[in-house]
């Protein structure tokens, strides 16, 4: 009982929890005014990240592979192992979660500029895709989340602001 109690001590040690406040952007092109909401997001390591919004009817969680976008009534689920643009994604949200370097993937590039790193997930094949590309903007020092911008097809994007 003891060797039980003391490895789970020891597991929840290992696990870290951090949350911060969102502000989702949601731009489509044919409606002048944008969408603002407000929510949170909850980072546990080593692999699981929940962005909430409009008091929970909008997430967007990664537990490991598997990737759940829920937008109003509608959700798109998908497991990275499948999908090469969320596997790309879920190596770089890993990477700066665990405060790892970047994987090398063919499909990412990263730049640095006035302290802050963009790194861009942009398919090669952009077949079938919910979303074109992926811009994710973190602290260059800290890689604390500054923004998560998720480009859509015809100009729209939904775009999360992290304090």
């Amino acid at each position: 009982m003891r060797k039980l109690f003391l490895f789970l001590f020891i597991m929840l040690a290992n696990v870290t929890f951090a949350q911060q406040t969102v502000t989702k952007i949601t731009h489509k092109k044919a409606i002048k005014t944008d969408v603002v909401t407000t929510g949170t997001m909850t980072i546990q390591k080593p692999e699981y990240i929940c962005i909430s919004t409009d008091d929970d009817k909008d997430r967007l969680v990664m537990d490991g592979t598997r990737f759940s976008i829920t937008m109003g009534n509608k959700m798109h689920t998908t497991d990275s192992r499948q999908n090469a643009q969320f596997q790309t994604l879920h190596k770089v949200l890993k990477a700066v979660i665990n405060g790892q370097p970047m994987p090398p993937c063919d499909d990412l590039t990263v730049s640095d500029q006035d302290g802050l790193r963009t790194i861009t997930i942009e398919p090669k094949k952009k077949k079938r895709q919910l979303f074109t590309s992926f811009v994710l903007v973190v602290d260059g020092k800290t890689m604390a989340f500054q923004s998560l911008r998720m480009n859509g097809h015809n100009d729209s994007y939904t775009e999360y602001q992290f304090k």
